[in-house]
């Protein structure tokens, strides 16, 4: 079980009655079938996210019963400024110990599975960077138990009154402010001179992260008096518009090398809320030595949050490195950064969706190494697939950055990885919107396969969602793009692909008789190519098809030529898929020894994949058999180890 507790600061001051009247509104919490909520808000920058984890980390010390602490920052999930509830109850679910695999797909059979797997527990969940009640409200966990504490920067008036305390979070007064100054600084010159430290504290403009830049100059400039810090502080005019504490950045900003200060500038655009060395070593483009020098700097200047798993520049810092680009950087600069690091991100995602998912079809040209960025080391397929979605927000960030810059092809190149990682991570806002995107990159480059795969691609999260009419147009523009394609051998497959994937939707809605003829086509397509993969794979998806219409000779025949080419082609997941599908349609012929044989060995598979899914699923195959067999024992013991599994994975019923 997850507890997502960040380290504490080494320095805090102040809060004492904030925290006290959260953490006595939550003691005095006598439940009303809803978890208590706490709500922090305040100006950016003023110390609510620290005091949340605060308040979390008293919860915990406090009561030995509590069962996880999760955390979720809801920027970090935002498309184009809004939140999908489907995929931050995902990101939750996964915290909370739910197999990729297990994860429902829509949001009410998310909300569903949550409210299980959250029913009378002691939770800690913390919400970071709320806008509105309305999203906050379907992450609630079903404790009266829980507590949730959101930060916000504006009052959530549309949360229940009454089950939410709103706890305000002022920036620092004078006092508190020096307080922190003098804790972080230790320097004797801030008592000799009290006028004018309380000068320099009010230029911080009550933000914490201020004062630690503020402590940073005076730690860094131990022989200058004061007033002369003060002085140069001042002569940087203020921008209209702009809080006094610009000048505290803007002082940090001047001492830094040129390599942390571009770095610092380069960061302002970087396509995602946060960052790794590797990206950093990228954006830079001058070595690994060179990021680790200019990250230390940016760390001790206190420009950049590194307290998490992975780095950040606060969203007032972001706004301050833009500006600072803005005077100091032009557009060269900017446009050698973004292109330096949207490639890099497309070569690693290439690579980790080559080691995922192996030879499969791809229209993108491999990407070859950017000088000065070296390639992140994959240890294999399952640290592949967790890069790939560890990354997911900046890839995603990628692909609008490219399409925004006229990098067309590499906008639309940036989503075949992406739809590998879609496979197994379905998060269905993040996808909609990367393909729409992609789709529009290649439309603009004329690329006419591209566009084809990528209407393909962007029907199914549509028919997943029950979207189908949204699927059936792109597949219809699918069908049409791709008639305009030649005969070569990568045209044909792409043709074959958009039958195959018009098959899919029948099937989706239930339409078996329309997804066989697709599929016969698309398998003769293939034959035509021929394309031993996607004629074992086709011959497949019509041998479900014909067996969901009971023509069972048939679709056994069909199914047992797919089983056999899967197992030639050494497909091992294609190989239990396909066994699993025959034996289902031997136990209607009556042919229950072979049916019992294949599901044996499909779970095997299964087990050493460590698909805990695949495994419960066969298992309740097999119990069905037994039943069938006239063996309830037998039965009863394969469901309850399918229950165990499920329940170790975190799905239910």
């Amino acid at each position: 079980m997850a507890f997502d507790l960040r380290p504490g600061v080494a320095h805090f001051v102040d809060r004492v009655d904030e925290e006290r009247r959260a953490l006595r509104a939550i003691d005095e919490w006598r439940g009303r079938h809803r978890p208590m909520c706490v709500v922090l808000s305040g100006l950016a920058g003023a110390g609510k996210t620290e005091l949340a984890f605060r308040i979390a980390r008293n919860l915990r010390e406090r009561h030995q019963d509590i069962e996880a602490v999760l955390y979720v920052d809801l920027d970090d999930l935002r498309v184009q400024g809004a939140v999908s509830a489907t995929d931050v109850l995902g990101e939750l679910l996964r915290a909370l110990d739910v197999a990729p695999e297990w994860l429902k797909g829509s949001l009410r059979e998310r909300q569903r599975q949550y409210s299980v797997k959250t029913d009378g527990r002691r939770l800690v969940v913390l919400v970071d960077n709320a806008r509105y009640g309305s999203e906050v409200v379907p992450l609630l966990p079903a404790s009266e138990s829980a507590v949730v504490i959101v930060t916000s920067q504006a009052r959530l008036f549309d949360l229940e009154a009454g089950a939410a305390v709103e706890v305000a979070v002022e920036p620092l007064g004078d006092a508190d402010a020096m307080e922190l100054l003098q804790r972080i600084t230790e320097d004797p010159r801030l008592a000799a001179e009290p006028d004018t430290s309380i000068e320099l504290v009010r230029l911080c403009s009550g933000l914490p992260g201020a004062v630690h830049a503020a402590g940073h100059l005076l730690r860094k400039h131990r022989r200058r008096s004061l007033p002369r810090l003060l002085s140069e502080l001042a002569t940087d005019l203020q921008e209209k518009g702009l809080p006094v504490v610009e000048k505290v950045w803007d002082a940090a900003y001047r001492d830094l090398s040129a390599d942390a200060a571009l770095l610092y500038r380069l960061l302002a655009d970087f396509p995602g809320p946060s960052f790794t060395d590797e990206a950093v070593t990228a954006l830079l483009g001058r070595g690994r030595d060179a990021a680790d020098d200019a990250l230390e700097e940016l760390e001790n200047a206190s420009l950049l949050d590194l307290r998490t798993g992975r780095m950040r520049l606060p969203d007032l810092l972001r706004a301050h490195a833009r500006r600072r680009a803005r005077r100091d950087g032009g557009s060269e600069e900017a446009t050698d950064g973004r292109r330096r690091i949207v490639e890099w991100y497309l070569r690693q995602a290439q690579r980790a969706d080559t080691l995922a998912a192996g030879k499969r079809m791809r229209l993108a040209e491999p990407r070859p190494p950017i000088p000065g960025a070296p390639d992140v080391q994959f240890a294999g397929k399952g640290q592949a697939l967790r890069w790939l979605e560890s990354e997911r927000h900046v890839l995603n960030g990628c692909v609008r950055e490219a399409y925004a810059y006229g990098l067309d092809e590499t906008a639309w190149a940036l989503c075949e990885p992406l739809w590998t990682h879609y496979l197994d991570f379905p998060h269905y806002e993040d996808v909609v919107d990367a393909f729409t995107t992609g789709l529009a990159a290649a439309q603009r480059t004329g690329d006419v396969a591209a566009v084809a795969r990528m209407r393909c691609q962007l029907a199914r999260p549509y028919w997943e969602q029950g979207r189908f009419d949204e699927a059936g147009r792109e597949l219809e523009a699918a069908r049409n793009a791709a008639a305009a394609l030649g005969t070569s051998e990568p045209n044909s497959k792409i043709k074959a692909s958009v039958v195959e994937f018009r098959g899919m939707l029948h099937g989706a809605r239930g339409e078996w008789r329309a997804a066989a003829a697709d599929f016969e086509t698309s398998r003769e397509m293939h034959q035509a190519i021929p394309n031993e993969y996607g004629v074992m794979l086709l011959t497949y998806r019509l041998g479900q098809a014909l067996a969901e219409l009971r023509e069972n000779d048939r679709a056994a025949a069909l199914l047992r030529q797919a089983h056999d080419k899967a197992r030639a082609l050494q497909r091992e997941r294609m190989t239990a898929r396909t066994g699993v599908a025959l034996a289902g349609v031997m136990r209607r012929l009556g042919e229950a020894d072979q049916a019992h044989a294949l599901y044996v060995a499909a779970l095997e598979s299964a087990r050493e994949r460590d698909s805990t899914y695949d495994q419960a699923r066969i298992l309740r195959s097999l119990a069905a058999a037994a039943e069938e067999a006239g063996d309830p024992a037998q039965a009863e013991q394969h469901r309850q180890m399918a229950d165990a599994l499920r329940d170790r994975s975190g799905g239910f019923a």
